[in-house]
């Protein structure tokens, strides 16, 4: 990974947590909030090397947990267990494609969305929490879709270049 790319990702990560963590919450409801990180996990899955992309998914989702999760290690969980899935698919499609990322972070969320539920499920005795988690699972998909469609539209999307 060159310095660039690296201060790239950087700055995409403290941004993304600054407008999710402290921006977003004060403007919009709960299920319209978009979840930034698990669309940088997605890019990086996509364009990312597997050894760089797996500790960093693996922070993301520790980072997410910090600032508005939970239980820590829950979103971490779920965002390794993602990247790894995308990872292993990603090589067999053409990732350049916008329409192919917006696509992935929809099945990313479902994703992420799933084994979060089920993680609360085994784990914990909440009551409600799948009605809860259902009820603003289709608002959460698509603001997820949205915001990575303007993330597919950003000049720095197309370029034919590696992050990681």
């Amino acid at each position: 990974m060159s310095r660039r790319s690296a201060l790239l990702l950087i700055c995409a990560v403290v941004s993304a947590v600054v407008f999710q963590a402290a921006v977003l919450p004060i403007h919009l409801a709960t299920p319209f909030k978009p979840d930034l990180l698990l669309i940088i996990m997605v890019f990086l899955a996509l364009r990312g090397s597997f050894e760089l992309g797996t500790p960093t998914a693996w922070l993301l989702g520790l980072l997410k947990d910090v600032f508005s999760g939970l239980y820590l290690g829950l979103n971490a969980f779920s965002f390794l267990l993602v990247f790894l899935v995308i990872k292993s698919v990603a090589d067999r499609l053409y990732a350049e494609s916008g329409f192919l990322f917006v696509v992935t972070v929809v099945v990313a969320t479902l994703i992420s969305a799933t084994v979060n539920l089920l993680l609360l499920l085994m784990f914990t005795q909440t009551p409600g929490i799948v009605y809860s988690m259902i009820a603003g699972l289709i608002p959460h998909i698509l603001v997820n879709s949205f915001a990575a469609s303007l993330v597919a539209l950003l000049p720095a999307f197309a370029r034919d270049q590696d992050v990681a």
